[in-house]
């Protein structure tokens, strides 16, 4: 077998940052669908889905519209950036270098992977607490410091093993963790329709417009974590497969498990007003299920949380290696688990609160990504094809150099839109002079940093075309591009 073959079809796959040629693109549209279910598998959707009800003060029929609009939104945004992957064959941080240029790629690149510590981090300390949960659950074992570091270790040390093994092993994990959690949601649906106070849910009066929206954000920023994401697990899909296709399994394997899981959480508030504000976001659970429920419930999340992190360091690996870290992807994921491990225990023994430390998070994490989706967005529907070679070629004779290593366009149009996007944010230790604007108080910072980025790179004169280099492992045929968003 090629080598070339072998990296993407071994046990560990070997390829990084180079296109993926035609030949190896035997990828489906439907296995997009665990893929994007696994990455929704969290019991921090519960907690938020609690927040909804006791902090935005919202009903169940607005959590409903919550639920609802946040995955459309957000994935949506996933599912059309992911275009680009089956057009280029590379991952998404390695197709923006065609957009802000080979040096000017380094600055949007460092802030998203500095971003994905904090999701690391945040998913780490969830799988951390499930663990402690159960073996409090199991055995009466208490929390302590010395079971923190040990159950952060064991939680990362799998991490570290499925992300560093590539896009098959999590292909497959997906499948698997998809049909047990599928299966298990079912019966703690079943639980909580005859146990809760129905009367009481329902009864709860409606919150305000402006902050059912705010928590239509609040809902939407994990998705819109994963927008530069996207390309990484599109990239081995043929160029002929259905852009509606890709886009409907993205928004449809996220919204399976956001849409249940964020109405269990507002129902479980109801009956448990401090949910949203323990400490500890997990051992709830524990608390409001019998434990032949909670248990392997519990197990199953804990496998959710661990693809999560896989995911997230699986694409962190190939930001890293668009820094310049020159070591293979698997090595370069190294650094994110260390990091996560080091965060996660200040999270877990330092920090006074989880819900407030995880929501300033999230909204930060919003406004970083949205200034990187609008330019690259407009970038996608103006591009007919990547070129394979410049993409790798770091140097000056690189068709993605432009000025100096700059396309200074893009750089203006992201810049201006993390400063705008920052203006209207509002979190636990930091507010913008324009967060008590009607667009801050609902929450839309990150909105205004899409349309921002995007209106000033369209606007702006565009960059120069690179030149027709060897296109052989990255152009796309013209009529694809044609088609790319009506097929």
């Amino acid at each position: 077998m090629p080598a070339e073959e072998k990296a993407a079809h071994g046990a560990v796959e070997s390829r990084g940052l180079e296109p993926v040629p035609d030949g190896e693109r035997g990828g489906r549209v439907r296995e997009l669908i665990p893929t994007w279910v696994a990455a929704n598998i969290s019991v921090l959707l519960l907690t938020m889905g609690a927040g909804l009800v006791i902090f935005n003060k919202l009903n169940i029929w607005q959590v409903l519209v919550v639920a609802v609009a946040a995955p459309v939104v957000s994935y949506g945004l996933v599912g059309l950036v992911s275009l680009a992957g089956k057009r280029g064959g590379s991952p998404g941080m390695a197709l923006s270098r065609a957009v802000f240029g080979q040096r000017g790629n380094l600055f949007p690149g460092a802030l998203i992977w500095v971003a994905r510590w904090g999701w690391e981090t945040i998913n780490a300390v969830s799988g951390a607490y499930a663990v402690l949960t159960v073996l409090d659950l199991l055995f009466g074992i208490k929390s302590s410091t010395a079971l923190i570091v040990v159950t952060l270790l064991f939680f990362v040390g799998c991490t570290f093993v499925v992300s560093g093994l590539g896009i098959k092993a999590l292909r497959v994990c997906s499948t698997w963790s998809t049909y047990l959690f599928g299966a298990f949601s079912v019966l703690v649906l079943g639980y909580l329709v005859v146990t809760t106070d129905w009367s009481a849910v329902l009864g709860k009066p409606a919150g305000s417009t402006a902050m059912m929206i705010a928590g239509i954000g609040t809902i939407a920023a994990g998705g819109i974590s994963w927008v530069p994401s996207g390309p990484d697990f599109t990239r081995y899909l043929p160029r002929t497969a259905s852009a509606k296709g890709v886009v409907g399994a993205t928004i449809g394997g996220a919204g399976v498990v956001v849409l249940p899981m964020v109405l269990m959480g507002a129902v479980m508030a109801v009956g448990t007003p401090d949910l949203a504000s323990a400490q500890d976001p997990v051992s709830f659970i524990g608390e409001l299920l019998p434990v032949w429920i909670a248990v392997p419930y519990l197990l199953i999340a804990l496998l959710g949380m661990l693809l999560i992190n896989s995911m997230s360091m699986y694409s962190a690996g190939f930001t890293a290696q668009t820094l310049g870290i020159k070591v293979p992807r698997a090595w370069a994921v190294s650094v994110n688990a260390v990091i996560s491990l080091v965060f996660g225990f200040l999270l877990m023994v330092v920090a006074t609160s989880f819900f407030g430390s995880f929501i300033s998070f999230l909204t930060l994490l919003a406004v970083a990504f949205s200034a990187w989706i609008g330019v690259f967005g407009v970038d996608m529907l103006r591009r007919p094809s990547y070129d394979g070679a410049a993409l790798l070629d770091t140097t000056r004779t690189s068709a993605y150099w432009y000025r100096g290593g700059f396309a200074w366009q893009a750089m203006t149009a992201w810049g201006a839109a993390l400063v705008v996007g920052t203006l209207f944010t509002k979190v636990d230790w930091f507010t913008g002079p324009l967060a008590t604007t009607w667009i801050g108080e609902n929450g839309l910072g990150w909105v205004a940093g899409i349309l921002t980025s995007g209106a000033l790179y369209a606007v702006l004169p565009r960059t120069a075309s690179p030149a027709p280099a060897a296109r052989e492992t990255a152009a796309e045929p013209e009529h694809e591009h044609a088609g790319a968003l009506s097929n």
